[in-house]
């Protein structure tokens, strides 16, 4: 049976996206709602678009034409989508269709004004809204205008927008269709967009009122400033009342007419309060039906409010699901981690799995509930102090959260108990011998791993993997290793306090822990450098390189002259290195060990730029200035009073540091290392469930939580809808910027750094790899695109261990995220390059190629040019 031509609103709810588009599901389920008014109307169904577009065979060819077009090619996207629009408007609308249409006129009144609105397929969705990607028209009147404009609101799938948001979207023209909602007009006082949670903040219990005079077109296109209110808890919080000079009013024989709103009104508010608070009341009903906040639009006539549009807010970040109605403050885990990108279900739950603190997810990255923590004064103060000293932004976040509404009340410390059993653990002595003793530790535990993990499948592999990430978790919380990182942060901590106390020097330790022993990610780039002198001299190799597509290349270095040297050469690395990645905290992530093309341009790099031996030199150059340095500051202590005591003192931090800030890269480098053994297992037993018939691709297995993926192996079936859904949410997610902290409330915060010492103009950051560098801003968001030259300095969000080896070719870093102890600062200091991170949007206020300087001391970057 044919689908119908033309459906009344009323037969309409949310489950007929196909049939009427995103707007007219929406605004049938609206019109079910109790006390909620909807314009009467009817939808023209997308099987009248399909009908319409199969009259025209050039639009197959323009469609061909439009998918095969570079996305970046504006012109040819704008020719074609104009080309489409003229071959749909010039379709004559057939005689039964018309009828159709023209009979649901008749019912709804067929001289009465109608709005003529587009409604996608894709729009308005829970992931994408195409909030005015297609086209409105208000006041069309009478048969013959309806008809016409239907056929452009059908053109209007392809206006020049709204291609390209479907191209940054993903989404498959030919899999959009359009139906169109024709609407009784409202001819309103005021009109205006309802935000049922704040769009700025994100807190979900506040909601924003922009209101205008006349039409709601006024303010969409721009026209005028709004009425702005804030509601919370039925009360207006914050109102701003704007001058507002013009509005759009409907004309009596059709269209629309911009208008001067008389001199008296222009200052009065479009709404009154009680209206205001009324309107936010039915917002929270409608908010309440659909289960997500919503971004409504609305009318006010004669008899009340009008809803003519509720759609899903898609900006805001998702909140961490909670089983109480208690205030949470949550901290972002991935800006400790120096990943803020997604991760995959698979690579967040084995996270959590195996961390040694409980972690919650949302919107696709992990948050640690910190609420507790922050209830009593002594907890609250170490807290603040612990997060303070690796991140301003998130102590001044959380701070700001603690200042405001009793959001977190302060209760009384418990009364001391009786002291635990067992004496604290001795201090550890200075020895480097406690460092080595660690690492064969977690080597023997490794290789044990990989030896007992390969004779297992199905079920038992889940049963080991359980078992085994209790040994990862004993490895992490080992109380020497605990004490070797500690101690190594606390001499830093201690070196910079004391030395700009006592010689008014800033982060001298950053000098003093140039080329410190047993960092194994500064060991990682340095040995790049030693894989760039294997194959310097080979230039057939050299050639090779620069034409690498794929990551087979390291088959086709064999047949080379000296080929067999220089792919031993990155074999050898990758079997130490090769756990590594971009974003590796998650597992999903591939290894340089699967796809060891992302480390080529980083070996061209170091090719282009560096003489034999420079790993080695450069090395022996940071030895010697910490050498120089740590002399340098003895010796000026012991000028000053008691200065032998303060030189000694300081002396024994110095040793302590260097024997131990460099096993602070150690466990991470465990924990990648353990992941990519449980990865190789899990993706074989996912190639044994393709093989079954079971999964559609191995990669399937990353949209599955570790139990989801348990339970798969268990029963030999799975929900393909649910890893559809996952790989649609996850790409959503991918378009949101966590904050720093978040709330329950849903309110995001990313905290300032309140500094009035650094030049106008300048970014402000955080400090944390001394000296002052001027040069090239190269900025770079993926290092497999990475193309340095001696002397440039690297801008980019975040960096982790992967990002070591382009360390070694660059004289300064800026990140967007970071703190004084992630890895990046500690390789920056390891290498002795000025770095400051936790600049706000660096890499969008700095442009790539611009010349800047960046004043590692005092933690701020100027741009010159």
């Amino acid at each position: 049976m044919n689908e119908p031509y033309v459906l009344d609103l009323q037969e309409v709810d949310g489950t007929q996206i196909a049939v009427v588009g995103g707007k007219g599901a929406q605004l049938g389920a609206l019109s079910r709602i109790t006390g909620i008014r909807v314009p009467g109307g009817f939808c023209v169904t997308t099987e009248a678009f399909r009908r319409i577009v199969t009259q025209a065979p050039s639009i197959d060819e323009l469609l061909d034409q439009l998918s095969r077009s570079d996305p970046d090619d504006r012109e040819a996207i704008r020719t074609l989508s104009a080309r489409l629009r003229r071959a749909i408007e010039a379709i004559a609308v057939p005689a039964d269709l018309a009828a159709a249409i023209t009979g649901a006129l008749a019912r709804h009144g067929e001289q009465a004004a109608y709005a003529v609105r587009s409604s996608a397929t894709a729009e308005d969705l829970p992931t994408a809204s195409f909030a005015g990607q297609q086209d409105t028209y208000l006041n069309v009147m009478g048969p013959t205008a309806v008809l016409q404009h239907i056929s452009r609101c059908w053109a209007s799938l392809f206006t020049e927008r709204a291609v390209t948001y479907r191209r940054r979207n993903g989404i498959d023209h030919r899999t959009v269709h359009m139906a169109v909602v024709v609407q009784r007009m409202v001819l309103p006082h005021a009109a205006g967009i309802l935000f049922t949670a704040d769009p700025v903040t994100g807190n979900r219990k506040v909601a924003t009122v922009d209101a205008g005079f006349g039409l709601g077109e006024a303010l969409v296109s721009g026209l005028v400033n709004p009425d702005v209110f804030a509601v919370r808890d039925g009360e207006i919080v914050a109102r701003t009342i704007a001058a507002k000079q013009r509005a759009v009013h409907a004309l009596p024989d059709g269209g629309t007419q911009e208008r001067a709103v008389d001199a008296q009104r222009q200052e009065q508010p479009a709404l009154t309060d009680a209206q205001v608070v009324q309107l936010v009341h039915l917002g929270r009903r409608i908010e309440a039906h659909f289960g997500r906040p919503q971004d409504i639009e609305w009318c006010l006539d004669d008899d009340g409010f009008q809803i003519v549009q509720s759609r899903p807010i898609t900006t805001l970040f998702p909140v961490p699901e909670t089983d109480d109605e208690e205030n949470h403050v949550y901290v972002s885990v991935g800006h400790q981690q120096m990943m803020t990108d997604p991760m995959k279900p698979l690579g967040l739950s084995l996270w959590k799995l195996t961390a040694m603190a409980p972690m919650t997810d949302a919107g696709g990255r992990l948050w640690v509930d910190a609420t507790r923590a922050l209830t009593t004064p002594t907890s609250r103060a170490g807290l603040l102090d612990l997060v303070g000293r690796g991140d301003p932004l998130t102590r001044d976040a959380l701070e700001t959260v603690l200042e405001r509404d009793d959001f977190v009340p302060l209760l009384a410390d418990p009364a001391p108990g009786k002291p635990p059993a067992g004496d604290p653990p001795a201090p550890i002595e200075t020895d480097p011998a406690i460092v080595t003793r660690l690492i064969e530790r977690s080597e023997a535990s490794i290789a044990a791993l990989r030896r007992d993990i390969g004779t297992k499948a199905g079920p038992a592999l889940f049963d080991f993997l359980l078992e085994a990430f209790t040994e990862h978790k004993r490895v992490l919380s080992d109380p020497l290793s605990i004490q070797v990182i500690m101690a190594g942060m606390e001499a830093t901590w201690w070196l910079n306090d004391k030395l700009h106390e006592w010689l008014g020097e800033k982060n001298a330790a950053d000098t003093l822990t140039l080329s410190a022993p047993d960092n194994i990610t500064s060991q990682m780039g340095l040995a790049l450098l030693d894989v760039a002198d294997v194959i310097r001299p080979r230039p057939e190799v050299v050639a090779f390189l620069q034409n690498a597509e794929d990551d087979g290349f390291l088959d086709g270095l064999a047949k080379l002259p000296g080929g067999t040297e220089a792919r031993d050469a990155i074999e050898t690395y990758l079997d130490r290195y090769g756990v590594r990645c971009a974003g590796e905290i998650d597992i999903t992530r591939p290894r340089w060990r699967e796809q060891p093309g992302t480390l080529v341009p980083a070996i061209l790099d170091n090719v282009r730029n560096f003489e034999p031996g420079a790993a080695e030199r450069r090395f022996e150059q940071g030895r010697r200035e910490a050498e120089k340095k740590e002399q340098d500051v003895l010796t000026r202590l012991r000028t000053l009073p008691d200065g032998e005591s303060k030189a000694d003192e300081t002396k024994r931090m110095i040793d302590r540091v260097r024997t131990f800030i460099g096993y602070r890269e150690y466990p991470k480098y465990d924990i990648v290392s353990r992941l990519f053994v449980y990865k190789q297992a899990l993706l074989e037993e996912a190639g044994r469930l393709v093989q079954a018939g079971v999964l559609g691709e191995r990669e399937d297995i990353f949209y599955l939580t570790f139990q989801e993926l348990q339970e798969v192996s268990r029963s030999n079936r799975v929900d393909d809808r649910l890893v559809r859904q996952r790989r649609e949410a996850f790409r959503t997610y991918d378009a949101l910027t966590p904050p720093r902290v978040l709330t329950s409330d849903g309110e995001g915060l990313n905290g300032a750094y309140r500094r009035d010492d650094v030049p106008d103009g300048a970014l402000i950051g955080l400090p944390v790899s001394g000296g002052t560098v001027e040069g090239r801003a190269r900025v770079i968001l993926d290092m497999a695109e990475a193309d340095l030259e001696p002397g440039d300095i690297l801008v980019t969000a975040f960096t982790d261990p992967s990002w070591s080896p382009l360390f070694v070719g660059i004289a300064g870093l800026v990140t967007e995220v970071g703190g004084l102890m992630t890895h990046g600062a500690v390789i920056a200091r390891e290498y002795g390059l000025p770095a400051v991170v936790g600049v706000d949007q660096a890499t969008r206020l700095i442009r790539d190629g611009q010349r800047i300087r960046v004043h590692g001391t005092d933690g701020y970057i100027e741009i010159l040019s």
